[in-house]
């Protein structure tokens, strides 16, 4: 059964309580069965979503709807590092933590996330990256966005519809880290050395 105590640490997933698995919804064990079989553990995300199962099934719905599209200009590298930097201002040590490691992992870079989580305007970005970082930050920020900021977007190779994406994932992971911050969150302890050796 899932539970909400992770057998290595006294601290629980969150603050709300894990539903049995033999108590969920069968799409919902079914979908979390696969990402772990996938991965090798279960993020702590998916068991402290468990808690509301219509809320579960629309929250990884956007999420793959965002994440997993096949168009536009934005690799999974690219969107696993706007989730950091943006999360970095968010407070949010679950989604800093979490997609650091898959933007390890996707860019084959093991110190640029670390960088960014320090400080983005010293990391080893191309111009491309902190245009993009700069978007998806003034977002997060929620800064007056004007035209000046889609024009330095497209100097740099996006589009309109690139922006959307930016502008998007700084959106849902604004959200994401509000949702982490109240339920008290924990990082499962895999993300932490996931993609940092060869």
């Amino acid at each position: 059964a899932y539970s909400t105590k992770d057998e290595s640490a006294a601290r629980p997933v969150g603050r709300y309580p894990v539903p049995n698995k033999k108590d969920m919804p069968y799409d919902i064990v079914e979908l979390m069965e696969e990402v772990e079989m996938k991965t090798g553990f279960l993020p702590n995300v998916f068991k402290a979503m468990s808690h509301r199962p219509a809320e579960f099934r629309a929250f990884f719905a956007y999420y793959n709807a965002i994440m997993n599209k096949d168009t536009g200009r934005l690799s999974k590298a690219d969107k696993e590092l706007i989730i950091v930097a943006t999360s970095v201002v968010n407070r949010c040590p679950y989604c800093v933590v979490a997609h650091g490691a898959l933007h390890r992992i996707y860019s084959k870079q093991p110190a640029l996330a670390d960088q960014v989580i320090v400080n983005w305007k010293l990391a080893d970005l191309s111009d491309r990256d902190l245009a993009m970082l700069e978007f998806a930050l003034a977002v997060c920020r929620a800064d007056n966005i004007t035209e000046e900021h889609f024009q330095k977007l497209e100097r740099h190779g996006f589009d309109r519809e690139d922006a959307w994406d930016i502008g998007m994932i700084s959106a849902f992971f604004a959200m994401s880290n509000r949702i982490a911050h109240y339920i008290d969150l924990r990082p499962n302890k895999e993300f932490y050395t996931m993609g940092r050796m060869p």
